[in-house]
């Protein structure tokens, strides 16, 4: 009996153990109130998004075209601003890909866009939501929570490592695939798309306040739409296409964001 206790303590701890995480990362996310685990610091998520900009801005081409800086910067401090969080350092870069339909965010407030985006965004207010779905993910401390989760998705294989110890090493890697492409289907996918509709409709929210029009919001998807076939889709959409029920969505959420709507 003792022999058994020893073998299934550690699959005990790593069950404490999350369970603690998770009493203890609980955060609320700003505006649509859903429960985050959260188990790295903000401090932690900063660094970290800090050392990957360095390395993706060594790695791409910068933009000098001085129109095209001062607009995005210009229309991302504004962003910024209604996001309310002075404690970042908030950077907004432009980088030189035509080609490249994307933009994106990192923790800590470093926000970079790719100007093959830019054809789709056509007008101010149309930069302005890419930007605030940009600045939501950063506010709503989505990098921390996919970190987190991450960190719980590793106890938890570990805790099945343990559990299968005793069978054989293709069973044990059969166990780890199976595990593998469960979370990544059932949890990661899923958690992201939830990621993207969040970053929507905070995004809203932040673009009326810095006085930009939420009602441009669907016309960016919309001329994404109409060009699928003819540019990649951007990279903040690639767990949830640009469909109709996302552009729906936004639709529905646009009384509400015009409540905080100040030209």
């Amino acid at each position: 009996m003792r022999e058994k206790a020893r073998v299934h303590a550690p699959g005990v701890f790593v069950l404490i153990l999350a369970t603690c995480a998770f009493i203890a990362g609980c955060a609320t996310s700003p505006y649509t109130g859903r429960k985050q685990l959260l188990l790295v610091s903000e401090s932690e998520e900063a660094a970290l998004g800090m050392k990957a900009y360095q390395e993706v801005l060594k790695k791409e081409k910068i933009s000098h075209d001085a129109k095209t800086n001062e607009m995005v910067r210009r229309v991302g401090m504004r962003i910024a601003a209604a996001a309310n969080k002075p404690g970042y350092s908030w950077e907004f870069t432009v980088i030189d890909s035509p080609k490249t339909v994307n933009a994106f965010a990192l923790p800590g407030g470093k926000v970079a866009v790719y100007t093959g985006i830019l054809p789709y965004t056509q007008t101010e207010d149309g930069l302005a939501f890419v930007l605030a779905h940009e600045v939501a993910h950063v506010l709503a401390r989505h990098g921390g929570e996919r970190m987190s989760q991450q960190l719980l998705l590793q106890l938890g294989q570990q805790g099945l490592n343990i559990a299968v110890a005793g069978r054989s090493p293709a069973a044990i890697e059969a166990v780890n695939v199976g595990y593998g492409i469960a979370t990544t289907v059932g949890v990661a996918l899923p958690f992201s798309r939830e990621q993207e509709y969040e970053a929507d409709e905070i995004g809203l929210m932040i673009m009326a306040k810095a006085g930009y029009d939420p009602r441009e919001a669907p016309g960016f998807f919309e001329r994404m739409l109409q060009s699928s076939g003819k540019a990649s889709m951007p990279e903040f959409l690639s767990t949830h296409p640009a469909d109709r029920h996302r552009i729906n969505r936004i639709k529905s959420l646009i009384p509400t964001a015009m409540t905080y709507y100040r030209k």
